[in-house]
């Protein structure tokens, strides 16, 4: 196959259709393939040719990035003032607006475009993986390099990377609905089948994107990445995300503005028109009021907050998927984990064989695991890759390595499913009678054996006490079988126990200390046996306040499982849909939930969780389900997480109740002077110059310091919060606003264009310098020190807003130069305004504090939809799609303390 040219390769690709009605032997013949698959050097061949197994339908885009900035309402407002200026002559304003316009749009873009880079570098670092088949060896390798003519094997929970003509199947069930809309699973065999047919006939191929259900196969890749029937599809397609709680509240904000603005400046223009002030005079100066009340820079600010957040996450091995997801991860207050690699090791190892048949021995126990596995007998033994956990560790014992291969033949298999929790094969020795040997959870195994006698239950029981995971086998003769069905399960004898051993992590401990002084409440969802879980919580010193078992949740209706979830500690063995279920019952409890997971298993409860979290090591369904995916499955990241969105979100608040209550106090002082003084206070572009000035000096809050306080709790979007801060805090910058007008009307008989200048310099210095105090409910300085980069670029600004007035520029600003005493008075005034903010801030928030009602229920993110129609993806790896849609049902984890959400900051 080595010896192909290009012209020959280019020839190799098959239409899915047409594969559909081949045979296995004809498609893997017209593919250039054979059953052992390609030679490493022809895969690599193919690969450079054809390019990844990659379908990206969204990149950072320079001008759709740039398009944004000039969407904004705000510079929609400039746009408009700077062309009626134009317009009307006044060709100076004109171009102090058309400057700060394009400094605005510069530093919008800059930061956005930064940000989008920053999340398409973190999510191709989220990687897919994929079992195949190279010269006959079966290895593991990233699913971008799969090619046309690679066979590949596909276990249960697996999203099929490519489109695929089927080899072999085992009871193969997939979901297709993100392809066909269609709910009802597909069920899958290797037969052909006409040509010409639907997506939904060709049940002898599996399709890029759509999930294995149940069941496994075998198939050797057709199309890869566009050329996939999902990738045709998603390669036009935009990507349009669900809205999270952080960009609801920022809407919510954003319309509180608007309501201040639409209000006052219609005020001003009216009250201009009747004092028979110019018509375009008076329009102008409102537009630059409305455009002057708003943060400007607030896209920026929150886009560079959240691209910083990215980097510092990436450090710390958290990779944040959707950047506004950041603030999510902070707003966490519960978080419900499985057990496995959390608050384990995660490194399982098999530690004995508890045979209880009389005259087997420890080895013949060991040899009925073995053969009671998925994969084939001689590449499982040579070959770890496609095997779960305990498969691998019963492998990897010592006892393993005089198993032989060769002596069995494996007539027919029941894959595991989370439902029957069980493998079942259908096995022949050396051409001896057939038997059927069952593998999985204790509880169901028995079930089909009949009664337990005591002695097999108490050692159970012994084995549960002592943490230890344990696997059930039983066995029956099934001479004449040649077909394996679930309703073959039955008349089993037990055979034994495989004892397998996980065991606590040695930093665990610090870890759940770490989460309980963030406030957030754990909770154990395990598909494990309830002792084992009580287990391990003892081991870790962990309160359990109560276990409840898949059994039990199955029997309670949704109010009594509500409150029983909200105090229960563990939940065992619960299946998806009680996971899920479980989830949504804590959400609608009013706390904000984080669950993780990283089985197939998992996959609908990371849907339903207000933000769902994975590791780098989870199945693919996982990995694509999850808001946020941790390189190391380590509590103590998560935490590192958590805070990183409290300091982002706590950074934001910052810029806004700064905005919000100086822009306010300003404008309202703007409106008031020019219905009291025969001219303008401020000309236009002197205001939005100011308002630039200002707005570019907080470009510095997202590297700010943030103090502890504001990290040991959730903080949440509180619109009353705002609003209540604005109208203290912007009257008292009015009333020094009020000081400076008539220090320059009556103390320096002021000109207009003294005026301005004064007022400029006074407004930018209150501005700006507010930061400090607003920054923290501390002593500014004292018991909370600004980071250099604030304090550096707050008194740059100030000292720039002096400069102006007294440059060359004065007189193209409309600015006239100031009189010394001007300036003494003007550093006494700032002392007092900081002051008397200082003694406010305190009153505010101890008075807030007593008077706090109760928290708002938080936004809930909307689910995303499943349907490929209405939910475009992305990909580093060619699939990024959602779990298998299964019905609701649920299960959580542990809770230490009650939900304890505050407003911001």
């Amino acid at each position: 196959m080595t010896d192909l040219n290009v012209q020959e390769r280019s020839s190799l690709q098959v239409p899915i259709t047409e594969a559909a009605s081949l045979t296995a032997d004809q498609t893997l013949a017209r593919l250039g393939s054979g059953p052992d698959g390609l030679a490493q050097d022809e895969a690599a061949i193919r690969l450079e040719q054809l390019g990844p197994n990659a379908v990206r339908t969204h990149r950072a885009n320079a001008w759709a990035v740039l398009g944004r900035q000039f969407a904004s309402p705000i510079l929609i407002l400039l746009l408009v003032t700077a062309g009626l200026s134009l317009f009307l002559g006044d060709a100076t304003n004109s171009i102090v607006i058309g400057v700060i316009l394009l400094v605005s749009v510069g530093l919008g873009f800059t930061n956005e475009f930064r940000a989008e880079r920053a999340s398409e570098a973190l999510h191709d670092r989220v990687t897919h993986r994929a079992v195949v088949l190279r010269g006959g060896a079966t290895r593991e390798v990233d699913v971008t390099a799969l090619v046309p003519g690679d066979v590949v094997h596909l276990s249960l929970g697996a999203i099929i990377p490519a489109d695929i003509r089927l080899l072999t199947t085992n009871n193969l069930l997939c979901d297709e609905s993100i392809l066909t809309g269609e709910s009802q699973a597909a069920a899958k065999d290797p037969a052909p089948v006409p040509a010409g047919g639907a997506l939904a006939d060709l049940t002898s191929c599996a399709f890029m994107g759509t999930v294995v259900q149940s069941g496994g196969c075998t198939g050797v890749v057709v199309a890869t990445g566009a050329r996939a029937e999902f990738g045709r599809i998603a390669l036009g397609l935009g990507e349009r995300q669900p809205q999270t709680e952080f960009q609801l509240g920022l809407k919510r904000f954003s319309f509180l503005l608007l309501q201040v603005a639409v209000v006052l400046t219609t005020l001003i223009f009216v009250a201009n028109l009747l004092l028979q002030r110019p018509l375009i005079e008076s329009l102008l100066f409102s537009l630059a009021i409305a455009v002057g009340i708003t943060p400007q820079l607030l896209p920026a600010v929150v886009s560079t907050s959240l691209a910083t957040g990215t980097r510092q996450l990436a450090k710390r091995k958290v990779l944040v998927k959707r950047l506004v997801c950041i603030e999510d991860l902070g707003d966490m207050d519960i978080l419900v984990t499985d057990k496995t690699g959390t608050l384990t090791e995660g490194r399982i190892s098999f530690t004995r064989a508890l045979p209880v048949e009389p005259g087997l021995s420890d080895d013949g126990l060991r040899t009925l695991g073995l053969l009671a596995t998925e994969t084939d007998y001689a590449e499982a033994k040579a070959s770890s890759a496609g095997q779960n956990a305990l498969d691998t560790a019963l492998w990897d014992s010592p006892g393993a390595a005089g198993f032989e291969p060769a002596r069995y033949e494996r007539v027919d298999l029941i894959g595991f499913d989370h439902q029957r929790r069980r493998t079942s094969v259908l096995v022949r020795e050396a051409g001896g009678p057939s038997r059927i040997i069952t593998k999985g959870a204790p509880e169901d195994v028995l079930a089909l054996c009949g009664p337990t006698p005591p002695f097999v239950q108490a050692l159970l029981d012994e084995q549960f006490d002592a943490g230890s995971r344990v696997v059930a086998v039983a066995t029956r003769p099934a001479a004449g079988l040649d077909r394996l069905t679930p309703a073959d399960e039955r008349g089993l004898t037990l055979a034994g126990f495989l004892v397998f051993l996980d065991r606590p992590k040695a930093n665990a401990r610090q870890s759940l200390d770490r989460l309980e002084a963030l406030g957030i409440s754990m909770k154990i969802a395990t598909g494990d046996n309830a002792k084992v879980a009580e287990k391990v919580c003892a081991d870790l010193d962990v309160d359990s306040a109560g276990t409840l078992t898949g059994a039990q949740v199955e029997g309670m209706s949704d109010a009594d499982l509500a409150a029983a979830a909200r105090t229960a500690t563990i939940f065992a063995r619960v299946s998806p849909e009680q996971k899920a279920r479980i989830i949504a019952l804590l959400r609608l409890s009013g706390g904000s939930v984080g669950f993780m997971g990283d089985g197939v298993n998992d996959a609908l409860a990371l849907h339903k969780a207000d933000i769902g979290i994975s590791v780098d090591t989870a199945t693919d369904v996982a990995k694509d389900a999850a808001d946020v995916v941790l390189l190391d499955k380590d509590l103590g990241v998560l935490a590192d997480g958590v805070m990183e969105g409290r300091r982002i979100f706590a950074n934001t608040i910052k810029y806004v109740l700064m905005g919000t209550s100086s822009n306010f106090g300003n404008m309202f002082s703007a409106a008031t002077a020019s219905v009291v003084l025969s001219f303008l206070p401020m000309l236009p572009g002197q205001i939005l110059l100011n308002n630039l000035l200002y707005d570019s000096g907080q470009l510095a809050i997202p590297g700010d310091r943030v103090d502890q306080e504001q990290l040991r709790a959730p903080s949440h979007w509180n619109i009353a919060f705002i609003r209540r801060f604005m109208l203290l805090f912007g009257p008292i910058s009015s009333l020094f606003d009020f000081a400076t007008f008539a220090l320059m009307l009556f103390v320096f008989s002021a000109a207009p264009g003294e005026f301005r200048a004064g007022w400029f310099i006074e407004s930018i210095a209150t501005q700006t310098l507010i930061i400090f105090a607003i920054r923290t409910r501390r002593v500014p300085f004292l018991r909370s020190r600004p980071s250099a980069g604030l304090l550096a670029a707050s008194l740059g600004v100030v000292a720039l807003g002096v400069f102006l007035p007294l440059s060359p520029l004065a007189n193209v600003l409309g600015f006239d130069p100031l009189p010394v005493p001007f300036f003494l008075a003007l550093l006494a005034m700032v002392v007092v305004y900081l002051v008397l903010v200082e003694l406010a801030k305190q009153w505010f928030f101890a008075r807030d504090a007593q008077q706090l009602p109760a928290p708002p229920p938080p936004i809930r993110r909307r689910q995303a939809t499943h349907h490929i129609s209405r939910r475009a993806y992305r990909f580093s790896a060619p699939v990024k799609i959602p779990a298998v849609r299964l019905p609701a049902g649920g299960p959580a984890g542990r809770r230490r303390r009650s939900r304890q959400g505050r407003p911001v900051p």
